[in-house]
């Protein structure tokens, strides 16, 4: 891992407080990884690649390392990780692995319509 990938890593993760609510067309992510394994430095990484291209502006990406908060699973009934739950638009979807098959992530998220 890069200390620029660990950088993004720790910065992600200091935006985990924030819950308040997000304006209508504003995409609230959740990535929930367990610790920094290449897998969820890969899955972040990756995700705000596409957020950056795809949805310029209109995202907020928060990381939940269970490693630390463990009881945060239950809530979006996490059960491997990396997973990334799209809280916000409804309804809530769930994308497990490190994300790099894009095609299959923005199937995921709805920003492309599966063929």
């Amino acid at each position: 891992m890069t200390s620029e990938d660990s950088d993004a890593f720790d910065a992600a993760l200091l935006a985990q407080e924030d819950d308040e609510a997000i304006d209508d067309g504003q995409y609230n992510l959740r990535l929930y990884v367990a610790g920094k394994t290449p897998k969820s430095v890969a899955a972040l990484s990756n995700l705000q690649k596409i957020c950056e291209e795809h949805l310029a502006g209109r995202f907020r990406i928060e990381v939940v390392d269970l490693l630390e908060h463990p009881q945060l699973a239950a809530g979006d009934q996490i059960l491997a990780v990396p997973t990334l739950v799209r809280r916000l638009p409804p309804p809530l979807k769930r994308i497990i692995g490190n994300l790099s098959d894009w095609e299959r992530v923005l199937v995921g998220l709805d920003l492309r319509r599966e063929e």
